[in-house]
């Protein structure tokens, strides 16, 4: 019998994961789905500072998952307000491009959130929880995980 092994995490008393989704609603959503995917594990491989693993599955076959590691929150942040991602956000929140995306962020030792954006079926958290609007109050991922701006 195969004796099974746990992850010992005490050396990352801050990890954050993060699972995003892409799903196509629509044709033109192939071509977005693509034309992101590859900057994406072109990040993955260049490994920024703070990313511990990433790894890319399939949900559906129109709905593509990441999952991501990273030791803190302040990483995370880096990276997102960093280029790249900074303006790929702000160009794909603008026009998604026939597809939907959401993320959900876990904060070991408490904090978790979610953003949906252009999703015809809701998921994650938004399956039982109600969405709201996101506003000025809950703009960041460090103020939906902790309350705090």
């Amino acid at each position: 019998m195969t004796q099974a092994e746990i992850a010992d995490l005490s050396a990352y008393p801050d990890l954050v994961v993060v699972l995003l989704g892409m799903k196509v609603r629509k044709l033109a959503g192939l071509r977005t789905l693509f034309g992101v995917g590859r900057p994406i594990g072109a990040m993955a491989r260049l490994g920024p500072d703070g990313l511990l693993h990433h790894e890319t599955f399939l949900w559906r076959i129109n709905h593509v998952g990441i999952r991501q590691y990273w030791r803190d929150l302040e990483s995370l942040e880096r990276f997102t307000r960093s280029e790249p991602h900074r303006l790929w956000w702000r160009a794909f929140s603008a026009d998604t491009g026939g597809t939907g995306i959401w993320h959900e962020a876990y904060q070991r030792g408490g904090g978790m959130e979610g953003i949906y954006l252009d999703l015809d079926l809701k998921t994650g958290f938004g399956a039982f929880a109600p969405l709201k609007t996101r506003d000025r109050d809950t703009a960041s991922s460090r103020q939906r995980l902790t309350g705090r701006p």
